[in-house]
């Protein structure tokens, strides 16, 4: 919810509200949002009524546990009658998606933590992430922004006899890499070689999820500043209508900022009991 009101302003553009349930009471709930400075409804669903309603209530937490009544974590987008356009939930409740993540998926925003150029010789690659301060179990979206020089194209996956755009992860206990998002791409018609292959020209932007690991995995890859990071290679072959250049590959880095889990628990006398 911290991250969520991180990014708040950034729904209100799009004219869409947000709004929070628990199974937390209202005083819980009161006392969060002035100590991490919320500023959109938390909802008390404190019989987890609603929470059992949609179906989202944790089963696995034992019946006598203060704890039982809390529902898996997500998030749904309604649009203006209420109905549910998308949904967001991971099986895993230790894992989440962010708020950040989201917008880049579903609205299309632009991912803007630590954006900067990769040069090759065909294209240049702007390589970005949803998030820069991230916490055990996100799921955060890293971004590829292509920018191909003019007249060149280069083939998507699924294509014969050539080299598709490719990107991978160097492999590391700070994450675990997700599928890859790649937009629509075009049949183009080569008339030099009589071929109509699938490829992208011009501007196009490629999304990768990865989810970040449990924070004990995590620490032992931080500097001192608080940060680590995480690798990866574009491969591409780029033609114009008359080459193909030989394939190229391009290093790719994302640096993020570790931050703890917040633990702090209300004060005592409203804290949840066994039942």
């Amino acid at each position: 919810m911290v991250e969520l009101e991180q990014n708040r302003a950034s729904f209100a553009k799009l004219g869409i509200g947000l709004a929070a349930i628990s199974y937390d009471s209202v005083a819980i709930l009161h006392d969060f949002a002035t100590r991490r400075k919320i500023h959109f409804p938390l909802l008390s669903d404190a019989s987890s009524k609603t929470i059992r309603a949609v179906g989202l209530l944790n089963e696995s937490v034992d019946k006598n546990s203060p704890f039982f009544g809390v529902p898996y974590p997500g998030t749904f987008i309604l649009d203006r009658n209420g109905l549910i356009k998308a949904k967001y939930f991971e099986e895993d409740f230790r894992e989440r998606y962010t708020a950040a993540d989201i917008l880049a998926h579903q609205f299309g925003a632009e991912p803007a933590a630590g954006a900067y150029p990769v040069v090759g010789k065909q294209l240049t690659a702007t390589v970005s992430a949803s998030n820069f301060i991230v916490r055990g179990g996100q799921r955060v979206a890293l971004a590829l922004d292509i920018d191909l020089k003019p007249n060149m194209h280069v083939y998507a996956p699924g294509v014969e006899h050539y080299i598709p755009i490719k990107w991978t992860m160097k492999e590391s206990p700070a994450f675990i890499a997700n599928e890859i998002t790649m937009p629509p791409s075009k049949m183009l018609h080569l008339p030099v070689i009589d071929e109509t292959v699938p490829a992208y020209t011009g501007h196009f932007r490629i999304l990768r999820d990865i989810t970040i690991a449990a924070e004990p995995k995590v620490k032992p890859l931080v500097n001192t500043s608080g940060e680590f990071t995480v690798e990866g290679t574009l491969r591409y072959q780029a033609c114009d209508d008359r080459i193909c250049y030989i394939p190229q590959d391009l290093p790719l880095k994302w640096t993020f900022q570790l931050e703890g889990h917040d633990r702090e628990r209300s004060p005592a006398d409203i804290q949840h009991k066994a039942r």
